[in-house]
């Protein structure tokens, strides 16, 4: 995977992505939850009132194109127990999930799916992001 800009996560989005790193890092979750655990490792860790407005932290709906596909999507970034992909609510341990955290506003992330393909996706806006809400309870 490749990144053209440095992530960013909140403090409080890494505690709590730590514990989903320890609860689902059994053998059939082991390679996303090693490439998330790559991505966190590398984040600069900020304060959840200081995270620009157009970073995707976890609660954020996101708007992304797919660059090969050519396909703009609207999804909602969250932990493992509130994913429903039918509502646009995409894992964290969903490869595009793990993609997308980190990300601001115009960066474009290269990531490896299942059977050796890629994704490259490009970061289009961030409508509703909890901390710039106020919502920092999610």
């Amino acid at each position: 995977m490749t990144h053209d800009h440095p992530l960013i996560v909140t403090d409080t989005d890494l505690q709590r992505l730590e514990r989903v790193v320890e609860q689902y890092g059994n053998a059939r979750n082991a390679e996303i939850v090693e490439q998330l655990e790559s991505e966190l490792a590398r984040a600069t860790v900020t304060s959840s009132t200081a995270i620009p407005r157009d970073v995707v932290t976890m609660n954020s709906t996101v708007v992304y194109e797919d660059e090969e596909a050519g396909e703009t999507r609207e999804v909602t970034l969250v932990y493992p127990k509130d994913a429903n992909s039918d509502a646009g609510r995409i894992s964290i341990l969903a490869p595009v999930g793990s993609a997308l955290i980190g990300l601001s506003v115009g960066q474009t992330v290269e990531w490896p799916l299942p059977q050796g393909r890629t994704r490259r996706l490009r970061i289009l806006a961030v409508p509703y992001q909890p901390e710039a809400a106020g919502h920092f309870h999610l």
